[in-house]
């Protein structure tokens, strides 16, 4: 770190001669992991590049379509763009998604029917899911299960799919329709599987049941590889605009990939049996929609830099980490495990201190919609609740594990994570 940059974050923002030892360590142990990314970050820049090239996009695909929308060419050669990008017969990417939930319940919704069973065998999904699902213990109206859909789950064994349970599930009940895997972590304490880990579970249920759709959240883990889910055989991924693949630029919006009949399916849920995606004007997005495509790979890689630098800092300052910051990664989150309320609490309101947006609020827990724990979130983003974006968010619930994901660029992740860390220990 330049001298001057030193002491501009000891004279502005206070930071500890103990803390800034910490990041002379920290940054020095990282060097050789932030290597192995870039070759990742290289390879999906061109594969993003080729795709654009291949379906000749032009300005002209920069469209601001009203009313109906039918025609929109920008609309429809995104859709193409990211097939091709995901290796899919079809997609779907819309900024009528509110976020990357509404996508995938837009997946689940579209494909399952009354009496089908879905079956998650990474364990219980992402809070957020449990209304969809029907599992939240409230009234669940208009959830899967109030429309007749069943629900079954496998826990994870030891951090992994349980094969034998998986193979015994499968064989037993036949309305299984659809098996639901989470690749990022989400808000639990493990590592986020890996696309290869994926791979191997998807062929072994494709081998038992040839016709169960496989279906596997992608938030959080976009380019963060050289391949994606549907690479290693997953039928259909849902992920979010203002996650790693709207690359900060994305307003909003969310994504559905894969097989042609599940995503027509998928698209009558997020519009109207026979419509689909024929219809939704674009409002004048698709310019930051396909230009956030293109910056994605390397932004991706900005916030897994970070992730990997707060992994090693807070190693050092004495907290456990998850993945560590040497561990092959899946997603760009990193989670702290804290073991104290305040503690947890103080590193979200420094991450929120260090952000660019709203440096001056100070965040409190509160009932966030669609979880069961009050949430404490930093996120002072250019765009509401953007994830790509420095954040920081933990359920208040033992052991009170902060999960930090985001930062568009790594300078301002790790100035982040000074303050957050500073702000613990103070």
């Amino acid at each position: 770190m330049l001298k001057e940059t030193n002491e501009l974050l000891k004279n502005v923002y206070k930071i500890s001669d103990r803390t800034l030892e910490l990041y002379n360590k920290a940054i020095l142990d990282v060097e050789e992991e932030f290597k192995k990314y870039d070759e990742i970050r290289e390879l999906n820049q061109t594969k993003v590049l080729h795709a654009l090239q291949e379906e000749r996009i032009s300005d002209t695909h920069f469209t601001n379509s009203s009313g109906y929308g039918y025609g929109d060419i920008g609309r429809d050669s995104l859709d193409l763009v990211y097939a091709r990008i995901f290796n899919t017969e079809s997609a779907l990417v819309r900024p009528h998604f509110v976020n990357g939930t509404h996508a995938i319940g837009a997946a689940l919704m579209g494909n399952l029917r009354p009496n089908d069973t879905m079956l998650a065998i990474t364990g219980k999904p992402y809070d957020t899911l449990h209304n969809i699902i029907g599992i939240s213990g409230e009234e669940n109206i208009g959830s899967l299960r109030e429309y007749g859909v069943k629900y079954k789950q496998i826990d994870l064994l030891n951090g992994k799919v349980d094969f034998d349970k998986v193979k015994e599930a499968l064989e037993s009940d036949k309305s299984i329709k659809l098996v639901h895997l989470q690749r990022s972590t989400g808000y639990g304490w493990r590592n986020s599987f890996l696309v290869d880990e994926l791979g191997e579970v998807i062929s072994f249920v494709k081998a038992i049941r040839q016709d169960v759709l496989v279906f596997v959240d992608n938030c959080y883990g976009e380019f963060i590889d050289t391949k994606e889910p549907t690479d290693v055989g997953a039928d259909l991924i849902a992920g979010s605009l203002i996650k790693n693949i709207g690359g900060g630029i994305a307003p909003t919006g969310g994504y559905i990939a894969g097989k042609k009949e599940y995503v027509e399916q998928a698209a009558y849920r997020l519009t109207i049996p026979g419509i689909g995606g024929e219809c939704g004007s674009t409002f004048g997005v698709m310019r930051q929609l396909y230009q956030g495509l293109f910056l994605a790979p390397h932004i991706a890689m900005e916030a897994v830099k970070g992730a990997i630098f707060c992994a090693r800092i807070m190693e050092l300052a004495g907290f456990e980490v998850l993945p560590k910051y040497n561990e092959k990664r899946s997603d760009i989150i990193q989670a702290i495990k804290f073991n104290d309320k305040d503690k947890v609490i103080n590193f979200c309101k420094g991450i929120q201190k260090g952000s660019p947006i709203d440096s001056f609020v100070e965040c409190e827990p509160w009932d966030m919609p669609g979880y069961t724990d009050q949430v404490i979130m930093a996120a002072g983003a250019f765009v509401q609740g953007s994830s790509i974006e420095l954040s920081a968010d933990a359920p208040i619930r033992p052991p009170y594990i902060a999960y930090l994901q985001g930062g568009l660029t790594f300078d301002h992740a790790k100035i982040g994570i000074l303050i957050a860390l500073d702000k613990v220990f103070k």
